[in-house]
């Protein structure tokens, strides 16, 4: 796909929106910090920019301009440009789809593959690992500021769980490569904002961990948390983070099913999986999106219920790919 820079976007522009997804992860938060300090600093004709975000995780703020994220959504504006990022439907933009909505052009960056394109401009790019990687390519690299390539480099190591999914490949550690290039210290970010967890973090995946159940002959594991629990640890959503990634690791698992109770019988539902189960088909067909190897859904029901609807489609695709297989070597 061929891809206008930023800045060919930016003719007659006085005022930027920015926003990413509700409930915005490490991917989320680089690309619109990115976005905002690149244009702030590279384009003083530019006389308002603004980032649109749910709350995010206190080791985000690491990144500069993060004090400034805008959480309320209640005032009326107009934006010449609005710019959505990492985000594969306009309701998952929460209550900033209002502004976006409003805006007289919109263009959208992204890489999940449920994306049907829903701005006026449309860069969607599955094979990428993060919109974060996306966004480098789309500016000038004389112009990234170790600030900009702090934001993008936090974006990909999130997206790739530090380079292990399939989603990085070699053009991902190329483009990580030339942003360490800019004096970007890799390691300290993916301590800070990756891999360390606070002592209630440690103990509510603790718990996920030794209260999980394998299913499908040891294919599947699942484990979930009530709102019960959080409220005894004292956790939020954003505390949850990591713990599918950390049950995908276990031995002889092909995908790995992470529920927390968000309602009565409502559940939300984070998927990961290796090597052959397509997760975003299943979290497409429950109303959700994703890519393939990790996506996720809101789910009705009682926790059985949930778990059956969503192993069925796991084991009928495990099925169609064990049967291909068969059919090959006979």
């Amino acid at each position: 796909m061929s891809m206008k820079k930023i800045s060919e976007e930016l003719n007659g522009i006085k005022t930027v929106g920015i926003a990413g997804h509700i409930r915005p992860d490490g991917d989320c938060v680089g690309s619109c910090m990115a976005v905002r300090l690149y244009l702030e600093e590279n384009f003083p004709q530019l006389e308002k920019v603004d980032v649109y975000l749910e709350q995010i995780p206190q080791s985000f703020y690491l990144l500069k301009g993060t004090d400034r994220i805008i959480h309320d959504c209640t005032q009326d504006y107009e934006y010449d440009l609005f710019i959505a990022l990492d985000c594969g439907d306009i309701l998952r933009l929460g209550d900033a789809a209002r502004y976006f909505k409003s805006a007289k052009h919109t263009i959208c960056y992204d890489h999940h593959i449920s994306n049907s394109g829903y701005a006026d401009e449309n860069y969607i790019v599955p094979d990428s690992s993060s919109t974060s990687e996306i966004l480098y390519h789309v500016m000038d690299d004389d112009r990234i500021s170790l600030a900009v390539a702090e934001a993008l480099y936090m974006g990909i190591v999130h997206d790739t769980g530090v380079f292990q999914y399939s989603c990085a490949k070699p053009e991902t550690l190329e483009t990580a490569a030339n942003l360490l290039r800019k004096g970007v210290n890799g390691g300290y970010i993916i301590d800070t904002t990756f891999m360390e967890k606070t002592y209630v973090q440690n103990q509510i995946l603790g718990r996920a961990l030794l209260e999980s159940i394998m299913v499908l002959n040891g294919t599947c594991i699942i484990s979930a948390v009530k709102k019960k629990d959080m409220k005894f640890y004292g956790v939020t959503p954003a505390d949850l983070d990591g713990i599918v990634s950390q049950l995908r690791l276990t031995k002889g698992v092909e995908t790995a099913l992470f529920l927390y109770e968000t309602g009565n019988q409502e559940y939300k539902v984070s998927m990961r999986s290796k090597q052959i189960v397509d997760v975003s088909v299943i979290a497409r067909y429950f109303g959700g999106g994703g890519h393939v190897r990790a996506a996720g859904c809101t789910m009705q029901g009682s926790f059985h219920d949930v778990v059956n609807n969503l192993t069925k489609h796991i084991e009928k695709q495990m099925k169609a790919v064990s049967e291909q297989n068969d059919s090959r070597n006979n």
